[in-house]
Formats: C-alpha cells, structure tokens, sequence
C-alpha cells in the first residue's frame, strides 16, 4: 500500500504549510529520518524570485532542496531511498512549466510522457512522497481555450496522483481535511 499523501487546495490555502508540517513531524519520529523538498518553480521574474526566497526562509531548519522544474519523475528516483521523505512542492508549477514555457511551444507529447513517467514511479518509491498541487477546477470556466486546456489537464493530473497516493488532504482557508483514498475495486 502506498505512503504518498497529495495535499490540494487553493492559491494561500496553507498547502505547503501543512506540508511541511508533516514532513518535519516525520522527520522528528525517527534521529535517521531526512526530508528533502523538491521545487518545481522557476525563478523568471523579480515576484517569483521573492516567492521562492520566501518559502526557502520559511522551510524548517534540516530539510534539503532539489529543483526540478521539469524532470520531475527522474528526480524522485534518484532521491529515493529508505529514511528519506520527498516533498514535492508543487504538482501546479511542474504543469505550468510543461504547458506554458517561457521560451517556444508547450511539447505535449515529452508532457505526457513526463505525466506516465512520474505516474509509473510513485507506486515503486520506497520513500513516501508528500505532493503539493493546486484545485483549479472550481470556479468559472476560463476565457481562453489555452486556459481551459491547463485547468482539464491539472485536474486529471490531480486525479491520476491521488490514485497513487494512501492519503488526500483538502486545505480551506488553512484547515486540513484529510481521509484515506479509496482505492476503485474492479
């Protein structure tokens, strides 16, 4: 059975907050017990840059970090290993980087092939793996069908993660609800 909790929510929902709350927890039960955080944002403009400064500053004192903005499936197998608890910080930003990158043309075939490849791993992984990502889905249907096109495939992804993961944590407005996932018997 899968240790992989997916925490969702939000834009300033506390998903990360909890997040990391629950890694340092981990951390603590165990004097062997390493966490390390891998960051798919991308530092392109000065506000992102301070975001990411910001939530380095916050984290708790001991845990590493690993950016991986886009080989995000290659990254967790090299990090895996028993005593260690991935957090990957966010499921959002590693899409936007796919989808909308800032130099040429979204690939959406190397996507979905990135997509299968972080699908195919997580079942495989001996660490668990705590995975930020943002619901989108709720309010009103984008203008643009490029927007709309983001908002399905997160939701799908969101979907196709929480398959392989033990546990779902919804945040509102900084409050976890969290339950077990149940796994779809055929």
């Amino acid at each position: 059975m899968s240790t992989h909790h997916l925490i969702v929510g939000g834009q300033r929902s506390g998903k990360s907050s909890r997040a990391e709350k629950l890694a340092l927890g981990w951390a603590r039960a165990d004097a062997d017990h390493r966490v390390t955080v891998l960051a798919t944002a991308l530092a392109l403009d000065d506000e992102m840059r301070a975001r990411i400064a910001r939530h380095r500053a916050e984290r708790p004192a001991g845990f590493d970090t690993v950016e991986a903005p886009l080989a995000l499936a290659q990254a967790l197998q090299q990090l895996d290993q028993p005593g260690r608890l991935i957090l990957v910080d966010c499921l959002t930003l590693w899409l936007t980087n796919w989808l909308m990158p800032m130099q040429g043309a979204a690939d959406l075939s190397a996507w979905q092939a990135q997509k299968q490849a972080l699908l195919d791993v997580l079942p495989r992984l001996l660490s668990p793996v705590l995975l930020v990502s943002n619901e989108v889905g709720w309010g009103v249907s984008p203008m643009s069908s490029e927007a709309r096109f983001y908002v399905d495939e997160l939701g799908r992804l969101n979907q196709a993660v929480a398959g392989r993961c033990a546990q779902l944590t919804l945040m509102v407005a900084g409050q976890a609800w969290t339950r077990p996932i149940e796994q779809d018997v055929e």
